[in-house]
């Protein structure tokens, strides 16, 4: 996805530690056309898999997780990090560490919409160290639904998040990797 690798080139910015902040267009202010963009593409990507739900983690995950799911024609899950007075039954709940919040975050789904039969597809704005996606890979096998594919918009490849997601054994696809941000450059594969 060549308009996402220039608006990382463009707007992107490198704050230290890891941190690549692409705020302006994918998790604050979002860019509606490049987002459409990522779902169509996600959903090109994972065509052949036979996805029945998207997953995600609340809330940098929602937009592409939205966008691939209405491209793909079906319903998007994200795991909340809080729990609401209306999540009344019972839920999967996972910890994952936040680089972003610098603590770990709870993640809950509702056995209500994740269950045994659902094919599911985690998408997420970051591949960095896997821990969030990881956890997701946990609620759905908490769940007993199958995973079937991994999609994230921008990979850090220098964090070493793809090689423990790969025992999973399913397609892992990003589109963007970034393979250095050393010396406060934000350089793309």
């Amino acid at each position: 996805m060549e308009a996402l690798k220039q608006q990382i080139l463009t707007e992107g910015r490198n704050l230290s530690n890891g941190i690549l902040k692409v705020d302006s267009f994918i998790n604050h202010q979002i860019d509606a056309e490049l987002m459409v963009e990522v779902g169509q593409e996600m959903a090109f990507r994972f065509a052949d898999v036979d996805v029945n739900k998207v997953l995600t983690a609340e809330i940098s995950g929602i937009a592409p997780a939205l966008a691939t799911g209405h491209a793909l024609g079906v319903p998007v899950v994200y795991a909340r990090k809080t729990r609401p007075v209306t999540m009344t039954g019972p839920v999967f709940v996972e910890v994952a560490p936040s680089h972003t919040k610098g603590r770990d975050v709870f993640l809950m789904v509702s056995t209500e919409f994740l269950g045994p039969g659902d094919r599911v597809l985690v998408v997420d704005d970051f591949l960095a160290t896997g821990a969030t996606i990881s956890a997701l890979v946990r609620l759905i096998q908490h769940a007993e639904a199958e995973l079937v594919g991994i999609g994230t918009v921008i990979e850090k490849s220098f964090e070493g998040g793809r090689a423990g997601l790969e025992e999973f054994g399913v397609p892992i696809v990003s589109l963007a990797v970034v393979s250095d941000m050393s010396n406060g450059q934000i350089k793309l594969a």
